[in-house]
């Protein structure tokens, strides 16, 4: 039993970690990367799917990610779906592949990002905190219906203090590396 609570707040909060991370990716830094396009969705004959299913997607260079769709009528939905996408980005077709110029960020734009991805990283924390306290509050109750000791509660509510510690550490690396990618000109 114990060691049961303990596994599940423990997988818990990994999860939390794990969409700081996936938020933190779709954050646009002064850098090409494929992840800034996961969200954008193409029109493919009268469906939505994802610009993955259309073509492929790669960067060349850090202020480059070409697109190459699979079907070259696709080229104008794709160029569509990403200027609707509000990412901010211009894309622009030569016939066989779209390319879109990542632009450098000005100043003022790196400080919202890194105040966005503060904010990411701080609802991770509440996240892992909230389930720190469903974990102690399982572990009483397994005490009050006498499944185990005292002391075998107050050892489980160390352990889960210890990761709770932990996983905060971790999403304060993520948000260490994100913010130094961010201001990095």
């Amino acid at each position: 039993m114990l060691k049961q609570i303990l596994k599940d707040t423990e997988a818990r909060m990994q999860k939390a970690v794990e969409v700081v991370r996936t938020e933190l990716v779709k954050i646009r830094t002064g850098k090409a990367t494929t992840a800034l396009l996961d969200a954008v969705k193409v029109d493919y004959y009268g469906s939505l799917v994802p610009l993955q299913q259309v073509g492929s997607v790669s960067v060349p260079d850090v202020h480059l990610v070409t697109v190459q769709p699979w079907d070259k009528s696709m080229l104008a939905p794709i160029e569509k779906a990403i200027i609707a996408a509000n990412l901010g980005l211009n894309p622009g077709n030569d016939g066989t592949i779209v390319r879109i110029p990542i632009p450098p960020l000005n100043e003022e734009r790196r400080r919202e990002l890194v105040k966005l991805v503060k904010k990411f990283g701080e609802e991770g924390k509440v996240s892992i905190r909230n389930i720190r306290r469903d974990g102690n509050e399982h572990l009483k109750k397994a005490e009050k219906d006498e499944h185990f000791s005292e002391d075998d509660r107050k050892r489980g509510e160390q352990e889960i203090q210890k990761f709770t510690d932990k996983y905060i550490k971790e999403i304060d690396a993520l948000l260490l590396v994100k913010e130094k990618e961010i201001m990095e000109v």
